[in-house]
């Protein structure tokens, strides 16, 4: 079996987002056994999975980010869209846009201590949509 489904999260401000229930909670039925991959359409945004106990951590990786790819550089080009657009095209690059997570008895199979991170890279970035590709039996 394999299904497509597209989620739409809501407008988030910019940091790193735990949207683990906010995405479960639009699935379907998933299979017994598989893998679901999810990818975000957009070029200013990122998914990561990482620690979802302790929200400093989230904190902590927008501070990473930030120092990582500041913005105003005198050599960005790309430069109409604001001073958080090309950073956050860079940190989009840097982090990625689809995760893949094996489902097992049903449910995602994630360990403990980890959750599916929305990365929003600009100050206002809107809705974001995820396209869920779900392959299993």
């Amino acid at each position: 079996m394999i299904q497509q489904i597209e989620i739409i999260l809501k407008p988030r401000p910019r940091g790193f987002h735990l949207v683990t229930s906010e995405v479960v909670s639009q699935l379907p039925k998933l299979p017994e056994m598989g893998v679901v991959n999810i990818f975000i359409k957009h070029t200013s945004c990122g998914l990561t999975i990482n620690e979802n106990y302790d929200p400093d951590v989230r904190g902590d990786m927008e501070s990473i980010f930030n120092h990582l790819v500041p913005e105003n550089q005198p050599y960005y080009e790309h430069t109409l869209e604001g001073a958080d657009d090309m950073p956050a095209h860079a940190k989009s690059t840097m982090c990625g846009v689809s995760i893949s997570i094996p489902v097992t008895k049903g449910k995602l199979n994630l360990g403990t201590w980890q959750g599916i991170y929305l990365c929003e890279f600009r100050n206002d970035g809107g809705p974001r949509k995820l396209v869920v590709t779900i392959m299993g039996e």
